[in-house]
């Protein structure tokens, strides 16, 4: 890349300029990366509002583990970014759903590769 078009602005939403400002201080594009969607639970999350709009309840059912605090401060984190939204219902008893955003969609192929690579793997044996 060149010094002129390392320095021209890029053309990016509101919601990925959070993501960037969030891996700033890391010169490694991966670290960038893995300074957004590393924390744990995180690319599980992304990975099941792929297919649509969640409740909180099928979040935590899909991920399989993840504790109702770890997962709402995952969620919140990832709407800071602008990865994901969450619409609250004004409903009795209030309805709550996330949804990924057009930024949190870009993660898609990041995912998708893991899932096709994790399809491939031998599950591992073990020890008797």
């Amino acid at each position: 890349m060149s010094e002129a078009s390392a320095r021209a602005p890029a053309q990016t939403s509101p919601d990925l300029r959070a993501a960037a400002r969030a891996a700033a201080g890391h010169s490694c594009a991966v670290q960038r990366a893995l300074a957004i969607v590393g924390a744990k639970w995180t690319l599980l999350i992304l990975h099941n509002l792929m297919d649509g709009q969640k409740r909180f309840g099928e979040l935590q059912r899909a991920t399989g583990g993840a504790s109702p605090k770890v997962l709402t401060a995952r969620l919140r984190e990832l709407e800071e970014l602008g990865l994901v939204t969450r619409t609250v219902h004004p409903e009795i008893p209030p309805r709550v759903e996330y949804a990924l955003t057009d930024a949190g969609r870009t993660v898609w192929p990041i995912v998708d590769s893991l899932e096709q690579w994790g399809r491939r793997l031998k599950p591992a044996k073990r020890a008797v």
